[in-house]
């Protein structure tokens, strides 16, 4: 009979996240960690990703921080090299330049390119095959809501969260004969690094929140529910997909509500 209690217990699974040293690659360090899984907290800031490493040790899990710059082949190879074949890759980090795309620089378009797209694509080529040969694993990437819905100054960051998503479907495609599964998770709005910009300008913000059913902003300890789910045997049929956790975000217009009768739930 399927023990169903232990169907998110991820003890005797390693996880890679690269991210680990600040917003939801943090959080979802010490989520996994939480549930059993040995965590390399991997970031290009090393001093933050330890720091993550050491509060998971603090709590009594295990944990390590390396170096993984998603811009530099050599680091990915170093860590490839290290770990072989993790049972749980998550890939978080991300750029954005906000401006007009007719307005954008090439040095720009490459930067946002080379990180949020290139750099999910050489962590694939890094470690798929090696989950493959295991014939096990699962690959958690980060789209989000702008893969599906733009707004202006959003269009080289919305092509590269939509590129995610089309690697990640083929990637899922290829790799699931051999029981690898490859999935993106796609936020909505959350208090991290990358939207510190629009958290200072108090209409900005209060108008993303507003755009949410929730009629606020996530926070990244809120994400790690989809990536403990993505990583662990409940999701074992779950593959190609994009998990929304976007607070209602996409599936309303959000732009007016109409003076409809009073409910009867107010």
């Amino acid at each position: 009979m399927k023990s169903y209690a232990k169907m998110f217990d991820l003890s005797g699974k390693r996880a890679l996240v690269v991210g680990a040293a600040s917003g939801i690659g943090r959080a979802s360090c010490l989520g996994l960690a939480a549930f059993g899984a040995e965590v390399f907290c991997a970031d290009v800031d090393l001093p933050h990703a330890e720091e993550t490493a050491a509060e998971i040790a603090a709590a009594g899990g295990a944990a390590r921080a390396l170096h993984v710059d998603l811009r530099d082949v050599d680091s990915i190879a170093r860590a490839a090299e290290m770990l072989a074949a993790p049972d749980v890759l998550v890939i978080t980090p991300a750029i954005n330049v906000r401006k007009p795309l007719v307005d954008v620089t090439d040095a720009e378009f490459d930067r946002v390119i080379d990180l949020n797209l290139k750099g999910n694509f050489r962590m694939f080529r890094a470690f798929a095959p090696g989950m493959a040969r295991r014939g096990k694993g699962s690959i958690i990437a980060f789209s989000s809501v702008r893969a599906l819905v733009v707004e202006p100054g959003q269009g080289v960051y919305g092509a590269t969260k939509a590129g995610v998503l089309q690697m990640v479907r083929a990637l899922a495609a290829e790799l699931g004969e051999r029981a690898v599964r490859v999935n993106v998770i796609a936020p909505g709005v959350v208090e991290t690094p990358l939207t510190a910009q629009i958290k200072k300008n108090d209409a900005w913000y209060r108008a993303y929140a507003d755009k949410s059913m929730l009629k606020r902003w996530a926070q990244p300890s809120e994400l790690v529910g989809a990536v403990v789910f993505l990583a662990s045997d409940a999701s074992s049929y779950i593959t190609g997909s994009s998990l929304l956790v976007d607070g209602g975000w996409t599936a309303a217009d959000g732009r007016f509500s109409p003076p409809l009768p009073a409910s009867t739930a107010s």
